[in-house]
């Protein structure tokens, strides 16, 4: 029994870490890549102050959580066949393979037929589960070309990547921006970056597009146990000296550490850090801004505010402040406007449920979460 999931304090950083993943993502859909100048002619000299409207309506999301969504389904999945009766489906089918088909069940809500997106061994006629009955989530938002075109790929030929076998050179953020759930997925910090890094790594190939999202992982992981960022951060970076090709995103975190004692964040001394496009800027920038600031609406605020991939980094860094302050510290009026705030919510609790042995392991549920 995994106790420290069945406290209270924990729901509510986990679910404050999905909403406030979600409410930064939103806060810089409109914006995504917008010099800080057009942000400022867009939303005013203090640039974003709240919700800008983007794909038709105000708190809409992006495919970062989407994505986030689709992993945290395929976690929940992953385990029920893992303590399904047979008691032998981990090793058949592993973890990694059940985030695969939660992502090209996400690549079927972006407008490709089921029979493209499936995969060759999967002849079923029709996507299952419950998560991709929420038809808000069949609207594409902008998603990733790696993303994508990689998906559609393993639609194709049923090839899944990994760490040993790169399916490409990316080091795009696509992988560290949906990394967040994994935090989830053990009580060991190895496993957590084991497999924040080869989720990542089914869509991209570069050390720094796989490691910043197993680094990512253990820091959530440890944020959601109730340690302090800075504490979470040195697990993590321990974590990922333990890789080959770690330099690159090592070397970003130490950047963000020693930018954080300089003061309030700027979106001048953010940009310094980079654009938020690749992996280790996402996680670093990210960082920084949590680090730099003391409460989640000022962090959230401070992370869209650049010239670069503005609803990664609110994403990425929205996913850190709300494991650090919980759901009760998130400004309620974004909450009430942040599109599929109910599906997230239920989201997460449903994933709790499961990991602390709390599911009801019924028809019902085994309808909603099938293995895999």
């Amino acid at each position: 029994m995994r106790e420290w999931l069945q406290d209270p304090a924990t729901r509510s950083r986990l679910r404050g870490s999905l909403y406030a993943g979600a409410i930064g993502d939103a806060l810089g859909a409109k914006t995504e890549f917008d010099s800080i100048d057009r942000i400022r002619e867009i939303a005013g000299p203090a640039g974003i102050t709240g919700f800008i409207p983007a794909y038709g309506g105000i708190g809409r999301i992006t495919d970062d959580t989407q994505m986030t969504l689709f992993t945290l389904e395929g976690l929940i999945r992953a385990h029920v066949g893992a303590n399904s009766e047979q008691g032998t489906f981990a090793n058949a089918f592993p973890v990694e393979q059940s985030l695969q088909l939660a992502y090209q069940r996400w690549l079927h809500t972006q407008g490709v037929s089921w029979e493209r997106a499936r995969g060759p061994e999967n002849t079923s006629v029709e996507p299952d589960g419950w998560l991709i009955t929420n038809r808000e989530l069949f609207s594409r938002r902008a998603p990733g070309l790696t993303c994508f075109s990689e998906l559609e790929a393993y639609g194709k030929t049923g090839v899944r990547a990994g760490i040993d076998k790169p399916v490409n050179n990316s080091k795009g953020c696509g992988g560290v921006m949906r990394a967040a759930p994994v935090a989830l997925w053990s009580d060991d910090v190895a496993e957590v970056f084991r497999l924040g890094a080869e989720s990542a790594a089914l869509t991209h190939g570069h050390p720094s597009g796989y490691l910043s999202s197993g680094a990512f992982a253990v820091i959530v992981h440890e944020l959601l146990r109730g340690k302090p960022l800075l504490d979470a951060v040195r697990v993590g970076r321990a974590e990922l000296e333990k890789y080959q090709g770690h330099e690159e995103q090592s070397v970003a975190l130490d950047q963000a550490l020693a930018l954080a004692g300089k003061g309030a964040p700027t979106p001048e001394k953010l940009e310094t850090l980079g654009q938020g496009n690749v992996g280790e800027t996402a996680l670093s920038m990210s960082v920084y801004v949590a680090l730099a600031t003391t409460d989640p609406d000022s962090a959230l605020l401070a992370s869209v505010n650049h010239s670069g991939d503005s609803d990664s980094t609110g994403s990425v860094c929205g996913n850190l402040v709300g494991a650090m302050y919980g759901e009760e510290e998130l400004q309620t009026d974004w909450l009430s406007k942040l599109e599929l705030a109910g599906v997230i919510g239920q989201l997460a609790d449903d994933a709790l449920a499961e990991f602390a042995g709390n599911a009801p392991g019924d028809d019902r549920w085994y309808v909603r979460y099938p293995a895999y």
